[in-house]
């Protein structure tokens, strides 16, 4: 559990896990509209060693950023539950780190093996909670847990 009062600090959590994530790992970030999601896929996206702006991929369903590894940014709020309206397969299996906004919609079309994220709004800021779904997530999860600020 994560707890940030702005921004910066936001960014900071995303830019910590960021730097722990391998080839096909996949996030799941679930939260209300406004929560932080794409905020903090922008701090992913610094801790993959990405330069260029990070917008949300609301409209567009997938951007795709080049870093470290690759990042497969997608918003599924648009599909709903209709997963084969764009081809998976093609991030979640390709060779970089996937982060799915509402990707609570569609978890019966993903791989089990996930790292899910919730974002709430507190009073102060924001609460993050991780939760790992499997062995390799798992794994992702200890090492952002002991990872030095």
């Amino acid at each position: 559990m994560f707890d940030t009062k702005n921004e910066k600090e936001l960014i900071a959590i995303g830019q910590r896990i960021g730097q722990q994530l391998q080839k096909n790992d996949l996030i799941i970030l679930t939260g209300d509209l406004g929560s932080g999601k794409t905020t903090l896929t922008k701090g992913i996206a610094k801790g993959l060693e990405i330069d260029q702006m990070i917008k949300s991929p609301t409209y567009t369903i997938v951007r795709e950023y080049e870093g470290r590894l690759p990042l497969y940014h997608l918003d599924v709020y648009r599909i709903g539950n209709d997963s084969e309206s764009i081809d998976l397969d093609d991030f979640v299996y390709g060779n970089g780190v996937t982060v799915v906004e509402w990707g609570e919609l569609i978890l019966e079309d993903l791989p089990s093996d996930y790292l899910q994220i919730t974002i709430s709004k507190t009073k102060a800021g924001r609460s993050l909670e991780l939760t790992s779904n499997g062995v390799i997530s798992a794994k992702r999860l200890e090492a952002i847990l002991n990872a030095k600020n």
